[in-house]
């Protein structure tokens, strides 16, 4: 029986692949560089800060570092966000659902808390999590499951009574190789047939995870 909820951020909660994508549309353009939805789509979604911040200038031959890149990501992103950023539909009638059924609700981002807690309240949302973990809390990034196991441990539940809700392949290889349940609700892209095989749903809206949910009670 699923006792805990576990969500990612970005993708699930906020709609920050939007404003990901303009960003590097941005840099690689300050470049001469035409950078389309379709290579960050099948190229630079739901991978890594610093993968993406790596591919890009190789792939266009930048004549900058990653130290520089990254910067410009973080002041901007930031600059975004505090600006106002998205919910992904289902955001608040999950948490109400789950709030009202007495799940344990936990917050796992690879994002560090300022920037998490900026987001997550400018929707007054943070009042629905009964704890969260931050990406430097734990030694290995996805695709490794660190984590998942640590929201698992701060819900003080069992790995098969968790519920992660993921966007990215990598998010999903995460749950998967720490065992625990995993749901994909696909953003941007859609993940490959390998990677559905490790959920237990795709589902494409969190509006459905309650129907998912009330179907296991």
């Amino acid at each position: 029986m699923i006792k805990a909820v576990i969500f990612d951020l970005d993708g699930i909660i906020i709609d920050t692949e939007v404003i990901s994508y303009q960003l590097f549309k941005n840099f690689a353009e300050q470049y001469g560089h035409e950078f389309t939805l379709d290579n960050y789509i099948q190229n630079y979604s739901g991978r890594t800060a610093v993968a993406n911040v790596t591919r890009i200038i190789k792939e266009f031959d930048l004549p900058t570092t990653n130290d520089e890149v990254m910067n410009y990501l973080i002041i901007h992103e930031n600059n975004a966000i505090a600006h106002g950023v998205d919910l992904k539909e289902g955001v608040k009638e999950l948490l109400e659902y789950l709030k009202d059924n007495n799940f344990k609700i936990i917050l796992a981002t690879s994002s560090m808390k300022e920037r998490a807690l900026n987001a997550l309240k400018q929707h007054d949302i943070d009042k629905y999590f009964d704890d969260m973990v931050f990406g430097p809390e734990v030694k290995n990034a996805k695709p490794h499951p660190d984590i998942f196991l640590k929201a698992i441990e701060k819900a003080s539940v069992e790995v098969n009574e968790g519920l992660v809700l993921e966007d990215s392949e990598s998010g999903i290889q995460a749950a998967y190789s720490g065992n625990i349940p995993v749901i994909c609700i696909p953003d941007m892209k859609e993940p490959s047939q390998r990677f559905k095989d490790m959920t237990v749903a795709v589902l494409p809206s969190l509006l459905n995870v309650i129907d998912y949910l009330e179907n296991q009670r």
